[in-house]
């Protein structure tokens, strides 16, 4: 299996998938790998790529909380965030954190507080305002991630902010981050990618050994140290280069393609 992460990873820059590691994907699926998109994204954002490149098969989305079919565009299972968790982490947060912002992903949609100013172009029509913070409380929808975002903190000051002002609040949940501007997410307690993907795996009969994993940012470290190797990409984050002992190029550099040539031979390459 070959788990990837996108955004800054598979992906590049401008959000586009290369031709040519499109085209190592394919050859390693026709070697008889799987390739399981494994992010922070949510399914809308893995419907677009496909749309736009024809990838099928499984993604794991929100940072583990969702497994998605690509194809048949349907939840396989979720681990949803609980409001009254939720709420709890939310109002710790910004006890110990002035002016963050609080909204909430649902997979769906993201439902807004005033004070959550972050607007992101590629996701503007799934973007719902609520009248207020306690408005936000009010939503039956099941939630995948509690998001924090920040005008002056960065993601890395934020998350180590957070996660000391939450306090007991803060180990009903998991705090990560994947290089977003001040934004941090919050999953439940225990949903990580590795968490999901190794359960995935599971399920299909693969041992992490049989895994090849990439990606670049804190939200990745745990597929990256579960996977029986695990790749950062040269353009990670200053913690993931030095967590990971096996490093490739740089997404703009095709890093993924890079690795992939070298296993499934130079039929992928451009």
């Amino acid at each position: 299996m070959i788990a990837s992460d996108l955004d800054g990873t598979l992906l590049r820059g401008d959000g586009t998938l290369s031709p040519r590691t499109l085209r190592a994907l394919r050859t390693a699926e026709n070697a008889g790998a799987e390739v399981v998109l494994v992010t922070a994204r949510p399914p809308r954002f893995v419907d677009r790529l496909a749309a736009a490149t024809g990838l099928a098969g499984t993604a794991v989305c929100s940072n583990g909380a969702l497994v998605y079919d690509i194809g048949t565009r349907t939840v396989v299972s979720s681990r949803a965030l609980s409001v009254a968790v939720a709420r709890r982490v939310a109002t710790a947060v910004a006890a110990a954190v002035p002016e963050v912002g609080f909204a909430l992903e649902t997979g769906n949609q993201v439902l807004y507080e005033p004070a959550y100013r972050l607007r992101l172009s590629e996701d503007i029509d799934a973007e719902l305002p609520v009248p207020s913070l306690a408005d936000l409380w009010l939503t039956d929808v099941p939630v995948t991630k509690l998001l924090a975002w920040s005008a002056r903190l960065d993601a890395d000051t934020l998350l180590a902010a957070a996660r000391e002002g939450a306090g007991a609040a803060g180990r009903e949940v998991q705090f990560t981050h994947s290089g977003g501007r001040g934004l941090l997410e919050i999953s439940a307690s225990g949903v990580t990618k590795a968490g999901t993907l190794a359960e995935l795996c599971a399920g299909r009969g693969i041992d992490a050994a049989e895994v090849i994993a990439f990606g670049d940012m804190p939200n990745d470290l745990t597929v990256l140290d579960w996977a029986g190797i695990g790749y950062a990409m040269g353009n990670a984050h200053p913690a993931v280069l030095a967590a990971v002992p096996a490093h490739t190029v740089s997404n703009e550099e095709d890093g993924v393609a890079h690795v992939l040539e070298g296993l499934f031979g130079p039929s992928a390459a451009p």
